[in-house]
């Protein structure tokens, strides 16, 4: 064991565009499921730390929504969020994927390769990829983060994470913890709550409904045996109220009977869960009202 002195501390900050793993990957290195995980674009919304921790280290994973050019204010704050991971990290994984061709023009990508802090620049999903699209992929990052160290992994399948870890750990600065020692994350239970709940609306609607919704958790009461749980799902307009609700609450029910198994799997312990739908009329351009929700 490390004497105190040696103890290393730092975050990691996992960046790239949408969809092409970022969550995967930090539950994978974190060993829990702390993101939600679905195959649309734009899935996290916030930034989520999620904290590793032996003896002799704490890493600090920061899961980050996807680079995007927004379209409204909600997606403005998470850009902000995902600029932010450039200016904390100790180290910096840019995420990508075979197929995806970096743009030199991108002032993202430009901020990354002016970062004084190591990148990793890791090429995930290699199992849907063959060798040469890998290797093609390898050449044309080098012409734009040259400094970058390339590795390539399937974060689904758990290929090369060892070796991700082992890079990390080799790079991550000599400092105390920064938060206990038995902490998992900085998210509180009522987000995790509330990201359940936004997941089943991801995988069970279709179009715009998913990015239209955000849950606000009304009340977490935690009793001995049983924890109530009321949930506010907020809606643009009235007609995707009565589609999240479905034919005689059907659509709701079943949103809430998923939701409330794994709550009750993350929790281990019974869950009564009550679901509300309200309309807030174009919420994702409403500058207070999504700075409730904690985007900045």
């Amino acid at each position: 064991m490390s004497s105190p002195s040696e103890h290393k501390a730092g975050y990691v900050n996992i960046v790239g565009k949408p969809n092409v793993g970022k969550s995967t990957l930090m539950n994978a290195m974190v060993g829990e499921k702390l993101s939600i995980i679905t195959s649309r674009a734009q899935t996290t919304r916030h930034r989520i730390h999620g904290i590793l921790n032996t003896p002799e280290y704490q890493i600090i994973f920061s899961d980050t929504p996807g680079i995007l050019d927004p379209n409204y204010k909600l997606q403005e704050n998470m850009l902000k969020s995902a600029r932010s991971a450039l200016v904390d990290a100790d180290v910096l994984i840019y995420l990508t994927e075979a197929r995806e061709k970096p743009d030199p023009e991108s002032a993202f990508i430009q901020k990354v390769a002016g970062t004084r802090v190591p990148v990793l620049l890791v090429i995930n999903k290699i199992d849907l990829s063959n060798q040469k699209e890998v290797e093609l992929c390898m050449e044309r990052w080098n012409e734009v983060l040259p400094l970058a160290e390339k590795i390539a992994i399937s974060a689904l399948r758990n290929f090369n994470i060892e070796l991700i870890f082992n890079r990390i750990l080799h790079y991550l600065p000599v400092a105390p913890p920064y938060f206990a020692k038995d902490a998992l994350t900085d998210k509180s239970e009522r987000f995790f709550t509330g990201e359940m709940i936004r997941e089943k609306i991801l995988l069970y609607y279709k179009q715009e409904i998913p990015y239209a919704v955000e849950v606000e958790i009304e009340s977490f009461k935690e009793e001995q045996e049983i924890i109530r749980i009321r949930a506010l799902i907020y809606v643009e307009r009235e007609s995707q109220k009565g589609i999240l609700i479905g034919n005689q609450g059907k659509a709701l029910k079943k949103v809430g009977r998923e939701s409330r198994l794994d709550m009750e799997t993350f929790f281990q312990k019974k869950v009564f869960l009550e679901l509300r739908v309200k309309v807030k009329k174009d919420w994702r351009n409403n500058e207070r009202f999504i700075k409730n929700f904690g985007y900045h």
